[in-house]
C-alpha cells in the first residue's frame, strides 16, 4: 500500500471577528450557492450580502467568545482520528479542507499533493447526506481533479454519508444517556433531536436523500440507545416564508410544553462538533424560547467532538472505505437516479435572527438580491 491520506471535509467558520466578513464573502461568491445570469455579479452581490450581514454575525459571534471553533475542533478531531488509525496498524495522514475558510479544500489538496499521497480516503464530517453539504463539497473536489493529471494519479475513495455507522450511533447513544441520567426524571425526560433544516424543495424538487437519512439517523440513535423515553426530530434554521423541513425547532419546542413536557434533552443531531448553531442558536435561542414556554429543564447532549467512541467510528468509516470498491466524485454527487443539482428554490422575503445559519442564508437572499437590483440595475436571478 502507497502512502495513505485522510481527508476530512466541513465548512468551515470565522476564527476571529474580524474574518466574518471575508468569510461572507467567500460563501457568496460561490456560484453553486447563488446562480446569477452573469459571472460579473458574483463579486458585487458577495460584497454586498457581507457588508450588510458582518455586523450581525460578528454580534453572534461575540456570544460565543468572538470566533467560531470548528477548525479549532476539526483539528483536534484529524489528530484524534490519525492516532487511533495508527493504533489499529494505518500509518495516515490526516488532511482538514474547509470549504469556506482556512484551511481552504485547495490548501489541504496541494499539501497532499506535497506529501505523494497515493492513496486517499475523503470522509466529510457531515453524517447525512445533503447537497447543500458533501455534494458542494464533492463538486469542488471533482472540478479540481478534472484539471490535475497529478491528482489524477491518486487512488481515492469517498464516503457519501456513514449515519447508519454503528460506533457513531454508539456515541450519540452514549452522550445521550449521559445526558439523561443527569436530568431530575431520567426515565421519563422527553429526547428532542434537532437537525439543520433545508428548503423542501431540496428533498421533493431536487431529490436531495437528507431527510430520509436524518430519520432513518434518529431512529437508530433510539434503539441503540434502548431506553423508553418518548423523542421527536425537529429541524431548525428556517427563516422567511419559504417551506421547509417540519416540524420546525423553534414551535416544536412550544408544542412540547404545551402538551406538559417539563424536561427536554436536546440532541444536535447533523452536527459533530460544536460551533454557532449549536453554541448560539440551540444553547441561547431555543433555550429561551424553551423557558419562556414553560420548560423546567432544558439539558443539551455536546456534539461529539473527541469523544473516544466518535474517533474509532470515523477510524472503521475510514478503514471500511479502504475495503470497499472506489467511488469517485462523479458517483457520489448524485447518490440518487433522480438528485439534481443545483436546486433551485423560490426567493422569499426574509432575514435569519440567527445570521450564521448554513442553510437559512439561502431563503434571506431574496432581499439581498433585490438590493442588488435596485443597486445595479440589471440584476437577474435565473429561475
Amino acid at each position: 500500500m502507497g502512502r495513505l491520506g485522510v481527508l476530512l471535509l466541513n465548512l468551515g467558520g470565522p476564527d476571529k471577528l474580524e474574518d466574518v466578513r471575508p468569510f461572507l464573502y467567500n460563501l457568496f461568491s460561490d456560484p453553486e450557492i447563488i446562480r446569477l445570469p452573469s459571472p460579473l455579479l458574483q463579486a458585487p452581490l458577495a460584497w454586498l450580502i457581507s457588508t450588510l450581514r458582518a455586523k450581525k454575525s460578528q454580534e453572534n459571534y461575540k456570544k460565543i467568545g468572538g470566533g467560531s471553533p470548528l477548525r479549532r475542533i476539526t483539528e483536534a478531531q484529524g489528530q484524534a482520528l490519525r492516532s487511533q488509525l495508527q493504533q489499529n496498524g494505518r500509518d495516515v495522514s490526516v488532511y482538514i479542507g474547509m470549504r469556506y475558510w482556512h484551511p481552504f479544500t485547495e490548501e489541504a489538496i496541494a499539501q497532499i499533493k506535497r506529501d505523494s499521497i497515493e492513496e486517499l480516503v475523503v470522509l466529510p464530517l457531515y453524517p447525512q447526506f445533503s447537497i447543500s453539504t458533501t455534494g458542494s463539497s464533492f463538486r469542488l473536489l471533482d472540478r479540481i481533479w478534472k484539471v490535475d493529471p497529478d491528482l489524477q494519479k491518486i487512488k481515492y475513495t469517498v464516503v457519501p454519508s456513514w449515519y447508519d455507522n454503528s460506533g457513531y450511533l454508539q456515541a450519540m447513544a452514549n452522550l445521550i444517556a449521559t445526558e439523561l441520567d443527569r436530568v431530575k426524571n431520567p426515565s421519563t425526560a422527553h429526547i428532542f433531536f434537532s437537525a439543520h433544516g433545508v428548503p423542501v424543495s431540496y428533498i421533493e424538487e431536487a431529490g436531495d436523500p437528507y431527510q430520509k437519512e436524518i430519520e432513518a439517523c434518529a431512529a437508530l440513535i433510539v434503539q441503540k440507545l434502548n431506553r423508553s423515553n418518548p423523542y421527536t426530530l425537529a429541524y431548525q434554521s428556517r427563516v422567511g416564508p419559504v417551506e421547509w423541513l417540519q416540524p420546525y425547532t423553534d414551535v416544536a419546542i412550544e408544542e412540547l410544553a404545551q402538551q406538559g413536557v417539563k424536561e427536554l434533552v436536546v440532541v444536535p443531531i447533523s452536527f459533530v462538533s460544536e460551533h454557532i448553531e449549536t453554541l448560539e442558536e440551540i444553547d441561547m435561542e431555543y433555550r429561551e424560547i424553551a423557558e419562556h414556554a414553560g420548560i423546567e429543564t432544558f439539558a443539551r447532549v455536546p456534539a461529539p467532538d473527541t469523544d473516544p467512541t466518535f474517533i474509532q467510528a470515523l477510524a472503521d468509516v475510514v478503514v471500511k472505505a479502504l475495503s470497499d470498491r472506489p467511488k469517485p466524485f462523479s458517483e457520489t454527487i448524485q447518490p440518487q437516479k433522480n438528485t439534481k443539482l443545483y436546486p433551485q428554490e423560490r426567493w422569499e422575503w426574509g432575514m435569519t435572527q440567527s445570521a450564521e445559519v448554513w442553510n437559512g442564508r439561502l431563503a434571506m437572499l431574496g432581499f439581498l438580491i433585490l438590493l442588488l437590483e435596485l443597486w445595479l440595475g440589471r440584476a437577474q436571478i435565473l429561475q
